[in-house]
């Protein structure tokens, strides 16, 4: 029986899939961050297209400016000499270096993005958290309140000599383990607020807890920023790649030299401005040719498999929440069955009450347990919603 409402719940979980991937997208608004850790991002965001700039440029070689103050006793000569060495044609590399600027830039951006986003995650997590510390303490306050009826109850029983005092001093026990458990998770949810104010400048109060919902695996894979940082790094070192071995590749530089004397006095010297232009082809030979591009193709190869391994890694990911979800609505299942029995059962204490077979206690004490299973429902939605907040933050 057992398995069969498992596998209806399964069902029941597929069921509700659905495409709408960008549901709770507003979820993770930055605003959430604080201003001075959202500077350091933005910074961080200039420092790459900066950095990207510099490197598609790499290929281009500098203008250099050469000033020569001769201050010999013999002649004195002041030269000034400009010079440009280009190269025009690298076999390709030049294309590559470009692409590789771009794929480079790319995957820095993905990976600032993961950031920001795990971020966020940590700041909606912990918000999760205070509300279920919330319910828990709503859940512990109930619990006393039973331990303390428990108590009178077993006092009452022990001075009528029908129970022993062991029985009361378990009871009493019990009532001092609640109220220490009432103590720590007051401590928790203050350990949780210092956390987020870690994180947000503003209070927790200030935002409201997002609604997630199911996707399905493809839009999972499709969109899942860590693979996209991943085929990015792949490109970046298919792109490096072809650039060593370019290197060793012929190329043709194109050079042009500038010459001029800044010296107004006559001299045997024929100091003639001067300038030269021309083409200029280099055939590299290095022993270590065949290693380094081999190197680097291995080191292509093994991010292909790496893309590959973490497809594979997403998809158990993915698999193990649809799990763990399902896992949870029958914990919510047999949760509100066990509401429905104490419902039944409240409506015989009540009229055995009006009959004065049960007493006023043994209805409270139903009562604060059908509120403490009523709790354990928004307990368990609550740890539906990390569930699926552990999916949303890999989503570009």
């Amino acid at each position: 029986m057992h398995l069969i409402k498992s596998s209806k719940i399964k069902l029941l979980l597929c069921s509700l899939i659905t495409i709408n991937l960008y549901a709770a997208d507003d979820a993770f608004d930055d605003k959430i961050i604080s201003d001075k850790r959202l500077k350091n991002f933005e910074l961080s965001s200039e420092q790459i297209k900066e950095d990207s700039s510099k490197l598609k440029k790499d290929w281009i070689n500098p203008i250099t400016y050469q000033y020569t103050n001769n201050l010999g006793e013999e002649y004195k000569t002041q030269r000034s000499v400009i010079s440009i060495n280009q190269p025009i044609f690298q076999s390709g590399g030049i294309y590559q270096a470009i692409k590789y600027a771009d794929s480079t830039y790319k995957y820095a951006s993905l990976d600032l993005e993961q950031q920001k986003k795990e971020l966020i995650k940590d700041a909606l997590n912990i918000l999760f958290n205070i509300e279920k510390t919330n319910l828990n303490i709503e859940k512990a306050k109930y619990t006393l309140e039973n331990a303390k009826i428990d108590v009178n109850r077993k006092k009452e029983q022990v001075l009528n000599g029908f129970l022993d005092a062991s029985f009361l001093d378990d009871a009493l026990l019990t009532l001092n383990t609640t109220k220490h458990n009432l103590v720590d998770l007051k401590y928790q949810k203050q350990e949780l607020i210092n956390n987020f104010n870690n994180i947000s400048s503003k209070e927790y109060t200030n935002f409201e807890l997002p609604t997630f919902k199911l996707f399905d695996e493809k839009e999972f894979l499709d969109n899942n920023i860590n693979l996209k940082k991943i085929e990015a790094d792949v490109m970046k070192k298919g792109n490096y790649s072809y650039m060593t071995m370019a290197k060793y590749l012929p190329s043709v530089n194109a050079y042009y030299t500038y010459s001029k004397y800044h010296d107004d006095d006559d001299s045997s010297l024929d100091k003639g401005n001067d300038h030269t232009v021309g083409l200029t082809l280099n055939i590299p030979l290095d022993s270590r040719t065949f290693n380094d591009i081999q190197s680097k193709k291995i080191d292509y190869l093994k991010s292909k498999l790496n893309l590959e391994n973490s497809k594979d890694d997403e998809k158990t990911f993915f698999k193990t929440k649809l799990d763990k979800l399902s896992m949870i609505d029958e914990r919510l299942q047999i949760t509100k069955d066990d509401l429905d029995v104490y419902d039944s059962i409240l409506k015989i204490i009540n009229e055995e009450k009006d009959a004065q077979i049960k007493t006023q206690s043994d209805l409270d004490t139903l009562q604060n347990s059908q509120k403490i299973k009523s709790l354990d429902i928004k307990v368990y939605e609550i740890d539906k919603q990390l569930e699926l907040l552990e999916m949303y933050v890999k989503l570009q």
